[in-house]
């Protein structure tokens, strides 16, 4: 790692932010169990990433190959909830995505065998479904095995059974599945150092794995060869924005997941998760070159995607600007293989770098996080709906409510203000496929011990579902009352705005939610 600076509170909070905005995150270890707050130390948190693969059975003998991500937290003794995304990639449906919450509770069997019972309840679906999911609301129930091979992670394999109650998918299928396990070290509530600073003042201090998060302005340039999936010549261009969350192995090679949504190009509704890795080639102190490749679901907004797999590979070129910040060019090519649907791409990445404490499952003494610094979060697993507020918001059943599930994270930079990010997909009202991503800031305003406001301004993607978003770029304000149940829990109760910046749609919001705080650990 870099000798250690203190972070802009702006890029630190984006970074915590990032990947629960594209559907997965580090910081949904708040829903983990109690930490040990003891004078001792704090304990970590056992946290699961877990890939699916499996083929659904549609309606006239359709196929559709699903593959699934999943990012798991022990909660108690067997327990497991985390977050899932589904998505797309064989069939002919590219686009077909879903995200979600997760839970299940496992048994040992033998001393490597495990045995587990799980639920997911999301939303979401695409590419021409609505008679398939409805409005979009997803159940999956699974139950299986799990081999655990040492440091190579674990196998496994079962059965799942998918339903879309308002719609006609009713299928169950075998499943595989690949599971990698590590520790994450989570703070309950905000008693220590919620305004940030120092966990410790000893001498002491453990390591940190180095990280890079990046917001992505992308830009499209694609073929006249390429068709939208009706047949009709594809828009030249296509612009997304985004954000890119990489995890470093060692000086050099890397893991990325990176998420992004389409807001112009006449593509709304577009959107991809991306999965891969790469290799970092330093040419001077603040100059490097980096080589990556990745592969995941991706379609909506009629691009021509196929089954869905898309396959992406690039050159960048990285100019360091601080310690931990640097501006990154880069150039790259994706297709899809089973269909028409490439294009040459150009993003403008900004980057910011830090570390995470690399944390085993022994209890970790307050003394060795003195060089990290603490980083107030909040949690919201959300609902909203949306109310007609403009006769043409949408292409059919004008005058039905639209029906949202998602999750929220706030960082709060100080007591009073915050900076937050969003990730949205219909479950009800026959809208099923619409999604929307958001990133945004607010403030809150104390009223007595347990009731507070809040007001918050957001922007970002949104698309699909037949809701009239134009080019995709959408922005919504909303205000809150805020009633403490806990020092770690609350349940909030909103109201706001939200409009297209170039498109018909316009909709009132009135929401619930459910918001819990923790604190999470970042590099000084």
């Amino acid at each position: 790692m870099n000798p250690p600076l203190s972070p802009s509170v702006c890029f630190r909070t984006l970074a915590m932010l990032s990947v629960c905005a594209g559907g997965l995150g580090w910081p949904l270890a708040g829903l983990a169990k109690d930490q040990d707050d003891s004078l001792f130390g704090l304990r970590p948190t056992t946290t699961t990433w877990r890939v699916t693969s499996e083929t659904w059975k549609l309606p006239n003998n359709e196929k559709m190959g699903m593959v699934g991500g999943n990012l798991l937290f022990d909660v108690a003794d067997n327990v497991k909830l985390g977050l899932a995304s589904y998505g797309a990639v064989r069939g002919e449906r590219g686009g077909f995505i879903t995200l979600g919450m997760t839970g299940e509770v496992q048994q040992r069997l033998s001393p490597s065998l495990l045995g587990h019972v799980g639920l997911f309840v999301g939303a979401g679906s695409g590419r021409s479904s609505l008679a398939l999911a409805g409005g979009g609301l997803m159940v999956r129930s699974d139950v299986g095995l799990i081999y655990e091979a040492g440091r190579y992670g674990k196998l496994g394999f079962g059965v799942s059974h998918v339903r879309f109650p308002s719609g006609s998918i009713s299928t169950t299928q075998p499943y595989l599945l690949y599971e990698y396990s590590f520790n994450s070290l989570l703070g309950n509530g905000w008693d220590r150092g919620a305004s940030g600073g120092s966990a410790s003042a000893a001498p002491f201090g453990m390591a940190s794995n180095a990280q890079e998060f990046s917001l992505v302005a992308r830009s499209y340039r694609i073929p006249s060869s390429v068709v939208q999936d009706g047949g009709q010549p594809q828009h030249h261009s296509m612009q997304l924005l985004g954000v890119e969350w990489l995890s470093y192995l060692d000086d050099r090679w890397f893991l990325k997941l990176e998420a992004e949504g389409a807001v112009g190009g006449k593509s709304n509704g577009y959107m991809q998760i991306l999965a891969g890795g790469g290799y970092r080639l330093p040419l001077t102190s603040s100059t490097a070159i980096k080589l990556h490749a990745a592969a995941g679901p991706a379609g909506g907004g009629n691009v021509d995607t196929g089954g869905g797999l898309l396959l992406d590979a690039g050159i960048s070129l990285q100019q360091k600007l601080t310690q931990r910040t640097a501006l990154e060019l880069s150039v790259g090519e994706l297709r899809a293989p089973s269909k028409s649907f490439k294009a040459q791409s150009v993003a403008l990445k900004l980057n910011y770098q830090f570390g995470l404490p690399a944390a085993t499952s022994a209890t970790v003494p307050w003394s060795a996080l003195d060089g990290f610094d603490s980083v107030p979060l909040r949690l919201r697993t959300v609902t909203q709906n949306y109310l007609k507020n403009s006769p043409n918001w949408r292409s059919s059943n004008v005058d039905q409510s639209v029906g949202n599930l998602g999750m929220q994270v706030d960082y709060f930079v100080s007591p009073n203000w915050f900076l937050t990010g969003q990730a949205l997909a219909a479950y009800s009202g026959k809208a099923g496929g619409y999604m929307t991503g958001l990133v945004g800031a607010g403030g809150q305003l104390p009223v007595s011990d347990r009731w507070f406001v809040e007001g918050e301004a957001l922007l970002g993607a949104a698309g699909g579902g037949g809701l009239a978003m134009g080019g995709g770029l959408v922005g919504q304000a909303n205000a809150s009352l805020g009633y403490r149940l806990s020092k770690s829990l609350s349940v909030m109760a909103t109201a706001g705005h939200m409009s297209a910046l170039r498109g018909d749609f316009k909709a009132k919001v009135v929401g619930v939610s459910l918001a819990y705080q923790f604190t999470g650990l970042a590099e000084k």
